[in-house]
C-alpha cells in the first residue's frame, strides 16, 4: 500500500520529467519531502554527530543538505542530517528500538503509528519546551510523540461533465447512487473511507469521533458494487482519468493534477475534506539524543520553507504564519488555508491509533469478500 509520503515523490518525478520544474527546484522539493540520500564514507565516520531522517523516497539527490541540513548546521554547528530511504513502517521502529539497535532518529510516520508505537514506549515524547506548539495550526498537529511539519487532505473529486445540474457537495451525495449515478472510487484503507462513510451516515462532522466502526463499515458495504479500490497515488488518478469511477475519494495532492490537466473538468471540494497531519517521529534510544528535537523544532518553526513546499506539490503547511505568504493562486489548493481548513474535519489520529488494526482488518475483508 502506497503511503502519501511516496506519492508526493512520484509527482515530483513526474513534474521533473515533464519539465515543468527545474533540477533546482525539484531538489528543494524533494528536500522537503525528506528524500535525500545517506551521505557517504565521511559522513559515517562522523555518525557520532549525524542526525539520521528516514523517508519513504528512496531517491537520491543533494538537495537535502541545502534545504534542510545546511540551516539546521548552521544554527547548531558540528551537527548534519543525513538521510534513510528505506522507509519507517511501524514495523521497522519496533524492531529497531525493541532489538536495542537503533540507527534512526527521525521518521516520516502517521498520527496512528505515533499513538501506537508512543503507547508502547517505542518512541520519544515530544519536548514541547523545545519545540513549540504555536508553531503549529492546532492540536492534531502536536501530538505526545510525533508532530507534524506538513499536512495532507481526502477529498471528494468528481467528473463534472457527468453531473451538468451539478455535482457531489458532501459524503451523503457520494453514497447518493440515485442522484449521482456511476462507479465510487475508495482507498483500500479505512482510514478515510469510513469517516466519510461516518459522515455519510449523519453525523456531525464537529463530533465525529469516535466513529461506530461497525456501522460505517456496513455504509460502505452499501456501495461495494458500485466501487473500485485504489492502493496509489497514480492508481487513484488513472481511475478518474479513464472514466472507471465518476467520483472518488482521493489525495487533495491528485485532485490538484486532475483538476489542473483537465482544465477543470474534474473538480473536489473541500467540504468535509479529511485533514491529516505528516506527522514525524522519533525512536526511543535514537543516537542523536535530545538533539532531534532541535531538529523537529526548526522543521516546524519555518513557515517560508513550509510554503515552498506547498507551491512545489501542495503539501500544507503546518505553521500559522505560512497561510499570510502563501501566493493567491496556491490558496485554493492549500489544505490548511483557513477558508479550506474550516470545512474539512481534522482526522483524529489518536482515536485511529487505539483501534486501526482491527477497523482497518475487518473493512478489508469486507471490500475482498
Amino acid at each position: 500500500m502506497q503511503t502519501f509520503q511516496q506519492d508526493c515523490i512520484e509527482l515530483a518525478w513526474r513534474k521533473f520529467n515533464r519539465g515543468e520544474v527545474s533540477r533546482r527546484t525539484l531538489l528543494a522539493g524533494l528536500a522537503a519531502l525528506g528524500a535525500a540520500p545517506m551521505l557517504g564514507g565521511e559522513a559515517q565516520a562522523q555518525a557520532a554527530r549525524n542526525l539520521v531522517m528516514v523517508n519513504w523516497g528512496g531517491i537520491a539527490n543533494d538537495g537535502f543538505g541545502r534545504f534542510y541540513g545546511e540551516p539546521f548546521a548552521a544554527a547548531n554547528p558540528g551537527w548534519r542530517v543525513v538521510q534513510d530511504s528505506t522507509g519507517p513502517s511501524a514495523g521497522r521502529i519496533r524492531s529497531m528500538v525493541e532489538s536495542g539497535r537503533v540507527t534512526w532518529d527521525l521518521c516520516d510516520s502517521s498520527a496512528t503509528s505515533a499513538t501506537l508505537l508512543g503507547g508502547l514506549n517505542l518512541l520519544n515524547r515530544i519536548d514541547y519546551n523545545v519545540v513549540d506548539r504555536n508553531n503549529v495550526i492546532g492540536p492534531t498537529f502536536a501530538l505526545d510523540h510525533g508532530a507534524a511539519p506538513y499536512s495532507f487532505s481526502n477529498v471528494l473529486v468528481y467528473d463534472s461533465t457527468k453531473f451538468p445540474n451539478g455535482g457531489p457537495t458532501s459524503w451523503a451525495d457520494f453514497w447518493d447512487l440515485r442522484r449521482f449515478p456511476g462507479t465510487r472510487l475508495l482507498r483500500r484503507d479505512a482510514a478515510g473511507a469510513l469517516d466519510a462513510a461516518q459522515m455519510a451516515l449523519g453525523k456531525d462532522p464537529a463530533n465525529l469521533y469516535p466513529l461506530d466502526i461497525r456501522a460505517c463499515i456496513a455504509k460502505v458495504r452499501e456501495i461495494r458494487r458500485n466501487c473500485v479500490f485504489w492502493t496509489s497515488g497514480s492508481e487513484s488518478e488513472q481511475f478518474i482519468r479513464t472514466g472507471e469511477a465518476v467520483m472518488g475519494q482521493i489525495w487533495h495532492t491528485r485532485a490538484k493534477v486532475l483538476e489542473q490537466e483537465s482544465n477543470g473538468r474534474f473538480k473536489h471540494i473541500w467540504n468535509q475534506g479529511i485533514l491529516q497531519p505528516g506527522i514525524f517521529v522519533s525512536p526511543r534510544g535514537n543516537p542523536g539524543g535530545e538533539m532531534v528535537q532541535r531538529l523537529m523544532a526548526s522543521m516546524l518553526s519555518n513557515p517560508e520553507q513550509q510554503v515552498e513546499l506547498l507551491k512545489f506539490l501542495g503539501n500544507g503547511a503546518t505553521n500559522p504564519r505560512a497561510s499570510a505568504l502563501v501566493p493567491e493562486e496556491f490558496k485554493r489548493f492549500n489544505p490548511t488555508d483557513p477558508a479550506n481548513a474550516r470545512v474539512q474535519v481534522a482526522q483524529n489520529g489518536t482515536w485511529w491509533g487505539g483501534v486501526y488494526a482491527q477497523a482497518n482488518a475487518d473493512y478489508i475483508d469486507m471490500v475482498t469478500g
